[in-house]
């Protein structure tokens, strides 16, 4: 069994070459990394008492990116410390995330695979599945697998959208039909978890929920920040038993 969508595969490998194009079809992700990466760079300092006034912070932690696409979380996660694999079932968005790690002098490695293929020595200390889950074909055998591969007390984050009428409104019609942020068809409404069909599943794979924030994007600024209200976008995050 396994947990890849082909066709969620075959859509985004044909944008692959597009990734690091920060008007081009990937634009909401380059406008979303800055929040993504400050929340998860907060979070780990906070969790796991690092040095806030260290410039890398994440220094040696063992992180995990699934779903990695071409890399746009793994730099910046890279430059901040982090020791960092990022794996994606797209052949397409590995070659061109190791391409753009080279060209950034980064070491960064890049596996082209799906958590249940990964084979490592160790396990991680952090997991994050931004943008993912509402991608894949098993959400449950997922999470599964990610249990498997994060160390005890390790932390695990998700970031996905919320299923209701709301969601549908802003996150299908709005983002892709009539803003066109993203091509039609990027995202299958039922595929869509609220934060306690999200919680159920982790629980059920032996996490503890941390944490549920919402994110939101400011029209005039252009810019999104966490908020209290997860309606739409959220980040979960969990704790391993």
């Amino acid at each position: 069994m396994n947990t890849v969508d082909k066709r969620e595969i075959e859509k985004f490998s044909k944008l692959a070459k597009d990734w690091w194009n920060p008007s081009g079809k990937f634009k909401p992700l380059h406008d979303f990394n800055p929040a993504r990466v400050d929340y998860i760079k907060e979070k780990l300092i906070s969790y796991l008492r690092l040095n806030i006034n260290s410039k890398k912070p994440l220094n040696k932690l063992k992180i995990l990116d699934i779903g990695c696409g071409g890399g746009l979380l793994c730099e910046p996660l890279s430059r901040l410390g982090a020791n960092i694999t990022g794996i994606d079932a797209s052949k397409n968005n590995i070659e061109v995330a190791k391409l753009h790690a080279k060209e950034a002098k980064l070491n960064i490695e890049y596996i082209n695979c799906s958590p249940e293929n990964l084979v490592v020595k160790s396990k991680f200390d952090v997991i994050l599945n931004m943008e993912i889950v509402e991608h894949v074909k098993d959400v449950n055998l997922f999470i599964e697998n990610c249990s498997k591969l994060i160390k005890k007390n390790g932390i695990m984050f998700v970031a996905t959208i919320n299923k209701n009428l709301k969601s549908y409104i802003f996150a299908i019609l709005g983002a892709e039909y009539v803003l066109k942020w993203l091509p039609i068809g990027t995202h299958d409404w039922n595929k869509f978890l609220s934060p306690q069909d999200l919680e159920a599943i982790t629980t059920k794979n032996n996490f503890t929920t941390d944490e549920v924030i919402g994110m939101k994007f400011n029209l005039l600024s252009k810019k999104w920040s966490k908020s209290y209200d997860s309606s739409v976008n959220y980040i979960s995050t969990f704790l391993k038993n």
